[in-house]
């Protein structure tokens, strides 16, 4: 939803999770194997992909769901709706926590949906997987 008084973007999950899927065929996940695809919605209803690209120094890694935001922001969206993050681990995996935080920066209020290729899936309010979070309103003007 956006507070520029236009109407609220209809999340159509089913949309996001197959664009995480085709997002995340395309990982680059050589080292872990462990490919993760991301979908973002924008406020203005566009949809932003994502995928992992792994490095042989590992910390140069870059998650799919920072990968989605940077790619948003370089088609200047800057306000998001909602997330999906598609993995093929037993479980829904939900964004690590410096994805958290990025998407934080961006979606105080963003809607999470973590699945896997099984179906399982996991949602969540991102204040729920990131309480009491530092973001642009915590630092004094």
């Amino acid at each position: 939803m956006t507070d520029r008084g236009m109407e609220p973007v209809r999340v159509d999950w089913a949309a996001l999770i197959e664009a995480a899927t085709r997002a995340r065929e395309r990982a680059y996940a050589p080292y872990s194997r462990f490919a993760v695809g991301a979908a973002l919605l924008a406020d203005g209803g566009s949809i932003h992909t994502g995928a992992n690209v792994e490095n042989a120094s590992y910390g140069l890694t870059i998650c799919a769901e920072r990968a989605a935001v940077v790619s948003a922001i370089a088609r200047g969206a800057r306000r998001f709706v909602a997330l999906t993050v598609v993995t093929d681990a037993p479980t829904p995996t939900p964004p690590c926590g410096a994805c958290r935080q990025v998407l934080r920066e961006f979606a105080p209020n963003l809607d999470v949906l973590c699945a896997n290729t099984s179906g399982r899936q996991l949602h969540r309010a991102l204040a729920e997987l990131l309480p009491d979070a530092f973001g642009p309103d915590s630092l004094a003007e």
